[in-house]
This record gives C-alpha cells, structure tokens and sequence, in this order.
C-alpha cells in the first residue's frame, strides 16, 4: 500500500500503483495483467487456471509489458541460453585451444605460422554468433552465467519469450558486430558479455518505464561499465555494443503504439538486424 495515494500496488508489478483487484482472489492487478471475465477483471493467474471463470486457459491470454504472452516458465528462454554456454564450455574442456580458435571472434588472422589466416572477413560469418556462447576461463562464464541468470529474470517476464529472444540475438551480434568493426582484425574475442550487457541495457529502460527508483540501476550501469574500461583484456566494444542495442530494442518494446506494437516491434529489430549486417559487410570490403 502506497503510503501517500493509498492505492495498492499490483502484485506482478510492485511499482505500478492500481485500484482494481481480481474479481476471484481479490489481488490488486494493474491495466497491463488484468483481463475481461464476465464479470470485472481477473488476474493471469485465475485465468490460467480457469477456476471457475469460464475461460479456457489460453482463452483471453495475459500480456506482460511488452505485448508478450504471460508464460508459466517466464525463464525458459534464459534457461536456454545459460544450457547453450554451459554446453560449449564443456566442448571446450574436450576440444581445447582448436575449438576456441574455430569459434572465437576474430576479424582475419595475422599469423605467418598458420596454414590459413581466417576469420569472419574470409567468409566465416558464424564467429559473430558462436562467439557469444564461448568462454575459456572459469571466471568468466560463472559472471556471465549470473549476468543471465539475474538480470534475464527481471528481463524475460516483462518482454515475452520471443521479444527476449530477439533483445538477446541482436544484442549478442552489436557486441560482435562493434567488435569486428573498430577492433584490431587479430584481436579474438569471446563470451555472452554482449548479451549481458544488452540485458542490462533492457533493464534500464524497463525500470524507467516502471517508475522505479532509478539510482541502484544507475550505480550498477556505473560500475559495469567502470570495470569495462579498467580491467585488462575485456572487450569494451562486445559491451558497448550490447548495451546500446539493449537500450534501443527495449525502448522500442515498450513504447510501441498498442494498436501497430507488433508492426513497430518486430520493423525495428528487422531495421537493427539491417544496420548490423550492413556494418559486417563494410568492415570485411575494408579487410579484403
């Protein structure tokens, strides 16, 4: 209860402020979770388990914030990626320094000893995707694993399985895209850092568009970006890039026009994904 408007908070959203309630189990639900019944509105929980309403389950589906459905696992997606990584770290115990050589982002190798110098500019385009899901270091996976973990939670509910699936993708491939454009075209770069950051960048937006208390989102975006630039051997274009990509795709998400969201949407990540292949293809013309 909010101590000055005295209006409840709704109870999948606990900063959004709400005067309706469920007409079933009388919790406090705000415009974006409350749905039709025949009579008032009813919360996604009653709906999905038809309680008595006389919906089916998927009948009048709940939408999160970003027009996505309300799913029961709202961390499948997250789960997912956090298998992928784990999987190809355990590939890379078996398959040592040959695989991470086959994976890694790099825009042309510069090395007389080897039998070919390639890279993503040779026509290997894969490295800018199967980067993001690398890691040679314990380390590094266990931060990008709790990266995703966290923050993927507080993403994933709020956009949807397939919105977070696309803030993921385009996020990954602007930290590779930036990385192979700017970076030096035998620095290697690896790891989900790319994504991490897009979903930090998502989280942002999302704790704005909220009303949250926007200074321990501000505190952490310092200090995530403070270690980017101090500590040695990071790559600071993977992070940039996936932040700005995060922020844009999740700003668009959330503040598509209801009636044209999905035209907006979904036109703005093809319109990014655009931008992103257009800056590969002119970095390895520059290569070549």
């Amino acid at each position: 209860m909010d101590a000055q408007s005295g209006l409840p908070h709704c109870y999948r959203h606990p900063g959004t402020e709400t005067g309706i309630r469920c007409t079933r189990c009388e919790k406090p639900i705000c415009p974006e979770c409350m749905i039709s019944a025949s009579v008032g509105f009813q919360c996604p929980d009653c709906v999905r388990s038809g309680s008595g309403t006389g919906h089916a389950a998927g009948a009048n589906q709940a939408r999160t914030l970003a027009g996505g459905r309300v799913r029961n696992d709202d961390r499948l997606i997250t789960k997912i990626l956090i298998g992928i990584n784990v999987l190809v770290y355990v590939l890379v115990l078996i398959g040592g320094d040959r695989l991470v050589a086959e994976l890694s982002l790099i825009g042309r190798a510069f090395d007389p000893l080897l039998v070919e110098n390639v890279g993503v500019a040779d026509g290997e385009w894969y490295r800018l995707l199967t980067a993001t899901a690398l890691h040679q270091e314990p380390w590094h996976i266990l931060f990008n694993l709790i990266g995703l973990w966290v923050i993927g939670g507080i993403v994933e509910p709020e956009l949807g399985r397939s919105r977070y699936a696309l803030l993921c993708l385009l996020s990954g491939l602007a930290g590779s895209v930036l990385a192979y454009a700017v970076a030096a075209p035998n620095q290697p770069s690896l790891g989900a850092s790319g994504i991490v950051y897009g979903l930090i960048g998502a989280w942002v937006v999302l704790a704005r568009r909220r009303r949250h208390d926007m200074r321990p989102v501000a505190l952490f975006v310092a200090l995530s970006l403070l270690l980017t630039f101090t500590r040695p051997g990071i790559s600071w274009e993977a992070h940039i890039g996936g932040l700005v990509a995060g922020l844009l795709v999740t700003y668009v998400f959330v503040h598509a026009p209801r009636d044209r969201r999905n035209l907006v949407q979904y036109g703005a990540c093809g319109l990014l994904l655009l931008i992103e292949v257009g800056v590969a293809m002119a970095r390895t013309a520059a290569l070549t």
